[in-house]
């Protein structure tokens, strides 16, 4: 481990708007899965110190098996930084036997206002190995594609 991916995209919405869609249950179901994936919660507690476990579920797994399952990737996720309207650090560990997919990923999510709206970076540091990525950069950017439909009209 050690990779770090990043990604950023300029969103045509408020901070405040495009935090509350990182922080929120519903909206996170909307926009996080990335393309061909279904996402649900197990848990879900949304505060600086809490946590919540996530199901991506695949549409088609043939095309891309699960790290939980052959059609599914489970994550726990803890929460480490809130600063309402400026970032979200999630600590994500993956359910699997697979030791290339086991250790700690460190999500950032920074939001910076811009002329035109916000501005979002991803930052993915200690990305497990068996995380290809040119995969997890098509994934975040899916993610972030959906965010920007999500939010802007």
């Amino acid at each position: 481990m050690g990779r770090t991916d990043r990604a950023s995209l300029l969103i045509h919405a408020d901070k405040s708007d495009v935090f509350t869609a990182l922080t929120s249950r519903d909206a996170l179901v909307a926009w996080l899965p990335p393309k061909g994936m279904q996402a649900r919660f197990e848990r879900f507690d949304m505060r600086q110190g809490g946590s919540y476990r996530l199901v991506l579920t695949y549409d088609d797994a043939s095309r891309a098996p699960g790290k939980t399952s052959t059609d599914s990737d489970v994550s726990h996720v803890r929460i480490v930084q809130l600063v309402p309207g400026e970032r979200v650090v999630q600590e994500v560990d993956f359910e699997s036997d697979d030791p290339a997919f086991q250790g700690t990923m460190r999500m950032e999510w920074t939001l910076r206002s811009t002329e035109d709206g916000t501005d979002v970076e991803v930052v993915a540091r200690n990305v497990p190995d068996g995380i290809r990525p040119r995969e997890h950069a098509e994934g975040i950017t899916s993610s972030l594609a959906n965010l920007s439909a999500h939010l802007e009209p």
